[in-house]
């Protein structure tokens, strides 16, 4: 894809898709890699810093010392945004990663870069999805507690499957045949006037607009409520919506068989969100 890109590597931005490994890097043949993913719209970052926290944490999974602090990286983001447009729609995205190892990484090796592109907010719409023939891994067979980019292929057949059948994306279960999440997003529903989401039992990644919507919601007077859900309680769902960095929050209109209606609270969600990144997501530094 031809987007207008920048990225940070050790004190110097290139712009474009530069080169960044090489052949013997261990993260281009061990996939050691993490990386965390913000936004930008029109000079507000919502959650800039959470994010830049995150990669960190991601990194300790792997056993990855941080070459940056948290507030290093959200100042690096800031001069990455303000290389475009001031209504530019962007995507922020900090990696860590290992240069050198032999299967097992160099632990001295870490490498962090910061790349922000542009990337236009998806239209507010009804998404279609089914359900996955594949699983959440669990945590003792992947490392869940991170965004690992070792995570992703698997995340990647998800979509295949759901693109190549007619769907948006597609509804994951986890080991035990729970409802876990869509393949890029997290999930909500709404029955009987309560917001359920999936409960954190280690199987995905507790988003932080996940976090921030369930925070949204309950201050202005919803009851949220962390469940394990089934595929029967979708069915019965009065709504479905999902929640990411990508795209904020997107209703669901349809989970294989059973359809819905765009819903009230999929859109106040989303109204109380954008009214969070105007009053919160401008630099603070």
């Amino acid at each position: 894809m031809d987007r207008v890109s920048f990225t940070w590597k050790d004190g110097t931005w290139f712009e474009g898709n530069e080169p960044m490994l090489g052949p013997m890097s261990h993260a281009w043949w061990m996939a050691s890699s993490v990386f965390d993913g913000a936004r930008s719209i029109a000079r507000l970052a919502p959650d800039l810093d959470r994010h830049c926290a995150r990669i960190i944490e991601s990194g300790k999974a792997f056993g990855m010392t941080a070459p940056l602090t948290a507030d290093e990286i959200v100042a690096l983001a800031w001069e990455g945004i303000e290389k475009f447009p001031e209504d530019a729609e962007l995507y922020i995205r900090p990696m860590m990663y290992f240069e050198d190892g032999f299967v097992a990484p160099d632990l001295e090796s870490t490498q962090l870069i910061l790349t922000v592109f542009e990337a236009p907010m998806p239209a507010w719409g009804g998404i279609k999805t089914m359900i996955s023939s594949y699983r959440r891994p669990t945590p003792e067979a992947a490392p869940t507690n991170a965004k690992a980019s070792c995570l992703y292929p698997n995340v990647a057949r998800a979509m295949m499957e759901a693109r190549q059948k007619g769907f948006g994306t597609a509804v994951i279960l986890d080991a035990m045949g729970n409802v876990a999440e869509f393949a890029t997003n997290n999930l909500f529903i709404v029955r009987d006037g309560t917001v359920q989401t999936p409960a954190a039992n280690g199987a995905f990644l507790s988003g932080l607009t996940r976090r921030r919507i369930m925070e949204l919601l309950s201050e202005d007077g919803y009851d949220v409520a962390e469940m394990t859900l089934t595929l029967a309680d979708l069915a019965a769902a009065d709504e479905v919506f999902l929640t990411g960095n990508y795209s904020k929050v997107q209703p669901v209109i349809q989970v294989a068989d059973t359809h819905y209606q765009i819903g009230p609270v999929a859109t106040r969600a989303r109204e109380l969100y954008f009214e969070f990144a105007e009053r919160e997501g401008g630099r603070k530094i």
